[in-house]
């Protein structure tokens, strides 16, 4: 039976099989869903076309001749072996009528009656828009913040009730932040978000995120959620310099290289390549000497970790870089905001005060 119940759909994560063309499904689509569409993209440009210069009918007639006996056996194959997958699945196109509809009558051709979201992808991507912008209005958020490398994310990690935007947008947040995972589309980062956090409306209590800066990576945070943040209450996490510095080197240079295992040249190499790329992209903020001094330290680092597999010989250049750069950054924005704090202390502290506080934090 189809369904207009958008809720159930995403808060059961339901699998969705998307018969859109692969150009509209990279755009942006939905975290359960898989493309498997009814035209491909030259398809679509040639039906489209059509049906802009002679109409519906003419459209659709071109779109029966290219339906060949070959190109109709590929769609129903990758449509049947979706269905037996998942039995209570639903497909969908852009706004749930031709298309949409057109598959399910070549599926029951098969002996398959298989149901449809009505209204597509347009009606749930318009649910999804509503409820982020609701839940970022009716949930109450804390969030942690602390200057580059004071644990916050895995703060975030082992909350209860959380969202690890970082995790969503699969980037850290800097300029060095690439994980090993592309990032996700605009749309998709969006809906996921969503998603999340109507997952988490169905329950009470406090919503925990990490103090972000209005982009992570390319991924943009809505302009609901920004709101949101700016005037939540926070909890800071305050760790010595030395030990930021050593998580950073752990996170970025120990744990970074597990992304170039399988890269053409040794990962110790291309870790040190991308770490110069990603350092002359704030060479402008940094001036000029001070980028020329950073680099060369950097170059130094990098034949080091190539010859003697030494992460350690980072940390006197990410000292200087938290010091000289990132913490300057942070505290000239801090300085803009005066929302309430409600603890402040090391990341151990913190976690503690997150544990004990858990119900009080439910009540915010």
């Amino acid at each position: 039976m189809d369904t207009a119940n958008f809720t159930d759909l995403f808060l059961n994560d339901t699998p969705l099989m998307d018969v859109r063309a692969p150009v509209e499904f990279i755009h942006g689509a939905f975290p359960s869903a898989e493309n498997h569409p009814l035209l491909d993209d030259r398809q679509r440009e040639l039906i489209g076309t059509e049906y802009k210069r002679n109409g519906q009918q003419a459209a659709i007639e071109l779109g029966w001749q290219l339906a060949t006996d070959e190109v109709l056996h590929s769609c129903l194959t990758q449509w049947g072996e979706f269905t037996d997958k998942y039995p209570q699945g639903y497909l969908y196109c852009f706004r749930g009528g031709l298309r949409s509809q057109t598959t399910q009558k070549l599926l029951r051709t098969e002996g398959i009656d298989y149901p449809m979201v009505q209204g597509g992808y347009k009606a749930m991507r318009h649910f999804l828009i509503t409820e982020l912008q609701t839940q970022c209005n009716n949930l109450p958020f804390v969030v942690i913040a602390g200057h580059t490398g004071s644990g916050k994310t895995e703060l975030i990690q082992v909350a209860g009730r959380a969202i690890d935007l970082e995790g969503i947008a699969k980037h850290r947040g800097s300029s060095f932040g690439r994980t090993a995972s592309n990032q996700p589309a605009q749309i998709d980062f969006e809906n996921q978000l969503s998603i999340n956090l109507l997952k988490l409306a169905q329950q009470p209590g406090t919503v925990i995120v990490e103090d972000e800066s209005r982009l992570i990576g390319r991924c943009a945070l809505p302009v609901a959620l920004q709101t949101t943040m700016k005037n939540a209450p926070r909890v800071i996490v305050e760790e010595p310099l030395e030990t930021r510095a050593q998580r950073i080197v752990r996170d970025y240079i120990s744990e970074g290289l597990k992304r170039f295992v399988t890269a053409e040249k040794p990962a110790t190499l291309a870790l040190g390549e991308e770490l110069r790329l990603n350092l002359s992209r704030i060479q402008k903020r940094l001036g000029g000497l001070r980028y020329k001094q950073l680099d060369d330290q950097l170059a130094l680092a990098n034949r080091e970790l190539q010859t003697q597999n030494n992460s350690d010989v980072y940390i006197p250049l990410v000292i200087s870089l938290l010091r000289d750069y990132y913490d300057g950054t942070y505290d000239h924005l801090m300085k803009k905001f005066e929302q309430k704090i409600l603890f402040r202390g090391s990341y151990h502290e913190v976690q503690q005060w997150l544990e004990r506080s858990s119900q009080s934090l439910n009540e915010i």
